[in-house]
């Protein structure tokens, strides 16, 4: 067994994550998807829509294999599941079921990321869960990278759907108004923004296996329907990303990626003011297709954000990642003015089972930042860490007073000028610091 400090250690080394991206790939998803529409001709299901033309991202905007820490993974995993809303917490400590794979990855042969021994012991028994999870945080790791490298004057936010999309759609019968009653959603919006212009939205799906690489294969044409699922603007001219990591027990873990390229995505109208409330919509479900010769299709499932809708679209993407840099900070109050009902806003307002919560009320200095937000106390290899994650704190006070413009623009003006170390001295342990001024670090007590 490793020792704790060689954990600590471990988490902070910089090691290449394996990308595959070709048409070779594009191929075999499209053969898969064509397999998968028969089986289910075969079986009389209903036939899924796809997002057509799913292509390799030049490796001008992602390289073909990708520098980065399991911390900084983790951090990203751990943001991302912020407003879960699936355990039994309030949503507030569900950031913290990143920390289980403290221990999950290495560098292999190469200096090439994959599983450790006790990740592979773990894929044993928690195949399914292991592979989403550890899945969804390289994919959101991959996509921060490559949408930063391609619009280098503009941020990026990770923004989980379900969370905005409930802003204007019922989603399920649980849900007030009228159901969409379709399953099939991406499971994050990438939004590239900068102050005071429109924003592009990139729909991702996230998903990751044990098995192998026809396993990646399937997975892609599966979320070719989950992409498809949501329309900004006219037909088929939404963007889009597909990740699906291959996490083998022996070799190097591959993310297998794919784009859709379009010209839509934009949410081309005066932005709204992002500091004020944002206002629950009911739109109706279903996709309008193009007409021909003066007739209107049915509608297809799925959700769509038509023109008059971007204003209020762009204040709900905003509105929702400040809800979730709140929620990892730890603050429950800041995390419910951003959130409407249907959202979850009383998730964070009520009575919280215990040992699931989490509070704003932790303070430290890390890489020469004031940062403020909560922390965890546990044992790693029986020795007691501590964990933190939070935001710096000037920023933290913007978002806690409702100032989503001026943290925006301050945010926008430091995008370059974060630090990029991945150890403190002073702190004894890993520390990642993304743009958005999030932060998560671990020490041993």
């Amino acid at each position: 067994m490793k020792s704790t400090k060689d954990v600590l250690e471990e988490l902070s080394q910089p090691s290449n994550v394996a990308v595959h991206s070709s048409l070779n790939l594009a191929g075999e998803v499209d053969a898969a998807a064509a397999e998968d529409d028969k089986q289910r001709k075969e079986k009389e299901l209903d036939k899924l829509r796809r997002k057509p033309e799913l292509r390799p991202i030049p490796t001008g905007d992602l390289n073909r294999s990708v520098l980065t820490t399991p911390w900084q993974v983790l951090h990203l995993l751990g943001q991302g599941m912020s407003l879960d809303q699936r355990g039994a917490g309030r949503g507030l400590a569900e950031h913290w079921g990143c920390l289980k794979y403290n221990q999950a990855l290495t560098s292999g042969s190469g200096s090439f990321m994959c599983l450790s021994g006790e990740g592979k012991d773990t894929a044993e028994y928690y195949k399914a869960l292991q592979s989403k999870e550890l899945g969804t945080g390289f994919a959101l790791t991959l996509a921060q990278h490559m949408l930063s490298k391609r619009y280098q004057e503009h941020c990026v936010s990770i923004v989980p759907v379900d969370v905005t999309l409930r802003a204007g759609w019922a989603l399920t019968s649980r849900d007030s108004g009228q159901s969409a009653g379709y399953r099939y959603r991406p499971q994050f919006f990438a939004e590239v923004w900068k102050p005071g212009e429109p924003s592009r939205v990139y729909p991702l799906a996230c998903k990751g296996n044990h098995s192998g690489t026809s396993a990646s294969h399937a997975q892609l044409a599966s979320s070719s329907a989950h992409v498809e699922a949501v329309h900004v603007g006219a037909w088929e001219q939404t963007p889009c990303l597909a990740f699906s990591t291959e996490l083998p027990l022996d070799g190097q873990l591959t993310v297998h990626a794919l784009e859709a390229d379009r010209n839509g995505g934009w949410l081309d109208a005066t932005p709204r003011n992002l500091d004020h409330d944002l206002e629950e919509e009911s739109v109706p479900p279903g996709i309008q297709p193009p007409g021909q010769e003066g007739s209107t299709p049915d509608l297809e499932p799925g959700y769509h954000v038509r023109p008059e809708l971007y204003p209020w679209f762009q204040h709900a993407l905003a509105r929702a990642a400040a809800a979730g840099l709140t929620a990892f900070a730890g603050n429950a109050r800041a995390t419910a003015q951003y959130l409407t009902k249907r959202q979850g806003r009383a998730r964070f307002t009520g009575l919280t089972h215990a040992s699931t919560d989490s509070v704003q009320d932790a303070h430290h200095k890390l890489l020469g930042i004031d940062f403020v937000g909560t922390d965890h106390v546990f044992r790693l290899n029986g020795k007691r860490v501590e964990a933190f994650s939070g935001i710096a704190e000037d920023l933290f006070r913007y978002l806690e007073n409702g100032q989503v413009e001026r943290y925006r623009h301050e945010v926008h003006a430091r995008r370059a000028s974060w630090p990029s170390e991945n150890w403190d001295q002073r702190w004894h342990g890993p520390v990642s610091v993304r743009p958005d001024g999030s932060v998560l670090a671990m020490r041993l007590l």
